[in-house]
């Protein structure tokens, strides 16, 4: 049966995330492990534990959702599921998580390029005042001439009907109370983040993020890839490379990338992270895909 597995993004972090994995898989647990020699903190008391404060922050949350991730995916491997692997792809920092098991990078190498892009977009967040706001109904055309009534970024394209726009916090409280001047929008509503995630604002965790990549080996995956800055696939170690920098700043083409994967064929998605988003925005853009979504142990196919 061909598989294709969705990676999670920031925001899906839930206190708990992982314990179920670490304490009834060897395989978890040695991730979990040896992610505590690579971060300057231990992922896994904040992880099982909390508080949720902490695990919320960019630093931290994206790690933690980079570990699950893989984790569910190594299982998934280990119980004969991904036989017959054809895609992997993930939400923002999930695309991340989607190079690693693809082949990109090994494990600890792709950690600790998240770490980095986790800091990187931590520090952007600390010394800019962002802000992003969830847009329901409405077209591509309407989202795009709210952004720029406003001067903000369209930040992602979720699913059908669903988008974030981002930016300069003022100018989205703004773009929230009038915007129903720009488009046939049903719902306008900030979201409670930490910055202008995947905007203009991010531009000084782009620059920096471009420089560390550069020391960094790219490799040929070794399954299709997809790209949240196409909405397509991308194989050459240059072409990652450079969309994983674009990413930072740019719209996340989340629906398309659903799309074109779901278009391929592939008989089960599943979702490794928390909170079943995946699977939603999934059946939202490609109805026909059979997706399940995996978060503990017991949710993994034996």
């Amino acid at each position: 049966m061909s598989t294709a597995l969705l990676f999670s993004g920031q925001g899906a972090q839930v206190v708990g995330m992982g314990k179920s994995l670490y304490e009834g898989s060897a395989t978890a647990k040695d991730l979990y492990d040896r992610a505590a020699k690579v971060l300057p903190f231990d992922l896994r008391q904040v992880c099982f534990e909390g508080p949720a404060e902490v695990l919320t922050e960019t630093r931290v949350c994206q790690p933690a959702l980079y570990v699950q991730g893989y984790a569910i995916a190594q299982i998934l491997k280990e119980r004969g599921k991904l036989a017959d692997l054809k895609a992997c792809l993930g939400l923002s920092l999930g695309e991340l998580t989607a190079y690693a098991f693809a082949g990109v990078w090994d494990f600890e190498t792709g950690l600790k390029v998240v770490a980095e892009r986790g800091r990187l977009m931590q520090l952007a967040c600390d010394q800019t005042k962002g802000g992003m706001a969830a847009v329901i109904g409405g077209s591509r055309e309407d989202i795009f001439k709210l952004c720029a009534a406003f001067d903000i970024d369209a930040a992602n394209f979720n699913c059908p009907g669903q988008v974030v726009i981002s930016g300069d916090a003022e100018k989205v409280a703004q773009a929230v109370a009038r915007a129903k001047e720009f488009g046939p929008f049903k719902l306008v509503k900030p979201l409670v983040v930490a910055g202008a995630y995947h905007s203009r604002l991010m531009e000084p965790a782009r620059r920096a993020f471009e420089a560390f990549l550069q020391g960094v080996e790219f490799k040929r995956p070794q399954v299709t890839v997809y790209s949240n800055t196409t909405g397509g696939t991308l194989a050459e170690p240059a072409d990652l490379r450079a969309a994983l920098v674009r990413q930072v700043v740019s719209s996340v083409l989340w629906e398309d990338d659903c799309k074109a994967a779901a278009a391929t064929g592939v008989a089960q998605f599943y979702e490794c992270g928390p909170g079943g988003v995946l699977a939603g925005m999934m059946k939202r853009s490609a109805p026909e895909a059979p997706v399940a979504s995996l978060h503990e142990l017991a949710d993994i196919p034996a």
